[in-house]
Parts: C-alpha cells; structure tokens; sequence
C-alpha cells in the first residue's frame, strides 16, 4: 500500500501554478472533508474567507465546522467528481453523502488560492 507525501506549499520546480493549486485543494479537501483532521488541513490555509452562511470565517471556522460533522454526521464522504482550474481558482464538482444509505447532494466548491495557500472557500 504507497502513501502519497503531503503536497509542499512550495512549488516544485516546472510545475504550473495551476497543477500545483489544484494539488494544494485536493489535498486539503480530503484531509478536511473526508478525514475530517483539522491540524492535517490547516496547513494549506491563508485567511480563509468562508462564504457558505452555515459556517464561520477562518482557521476557528474550518476547526467548528468539521467537529460539527464529525459529531453530527461522523460517516460523511465526499466525492470529487470534476476539477476545473482557472488560475488562482479551483473548482470542485462534489457528491457529498453525509449519512450512509443516503442519496445525498451535489456540491460546487470554489476555492482562491494566494502564494499556496486557500484565501476563499
């Protein structure tokens, strides 16, 4: 079984921004939403501008949000269908499913990245 190292915020060498923010949002994505391990996806954060109105802006709100799901809905999993690039923006097509069994919900998640880092979600 091969483990994938964590992405470096550092930009490796002849790589395009644009790879490299989409490996930064992938990373993040499942070390947040999947695994739900604050400390793994913080890394990747900048300001953090948290635009979804059912969750508090910043690091603190990232951290409340996934101890949310983690209390509420403990066997939640997203899927990333589609990634969509466009210079400092990722873009995720998401099939989220918070209880298993369940139908659950198609998601779009934008994301701005600055100098490595997740400015906006």
């Amino acid at each position: 079984m091969a483990f994938a190292a964590p992405v470096s915020a550092q930009q490796p060498a002849g790589e395009t921004v644009q790879q490299h923010n989409k490996e930064i949002v992938l990373d993040f994505y499942e070390k947040a939403l999947n695994q739900k391990d604050f400390a793994a996806a913080s890394i990747y954060l900048g300001k953090y501008t948290q635009h979804n109105p059912n969750a508090a802006d910043g690091p603190e709100g990232l951290k409340g949000f996934l101890n949310f799901l983690k209390e509420k809905y403990p066997q939640s999993h997203s899927e990333i269908k589609q990634v969509f690039t466009d210079g400092d923006y990722v873009i995720l097509h998401v099939h989220t499913i918070r209880e298993p069994g369940t139908r659950g919900n198609a998601i779009v998640d934008i994301f701005r990245l600055k100098d490595g880092k997740i400015e906006e979600h």
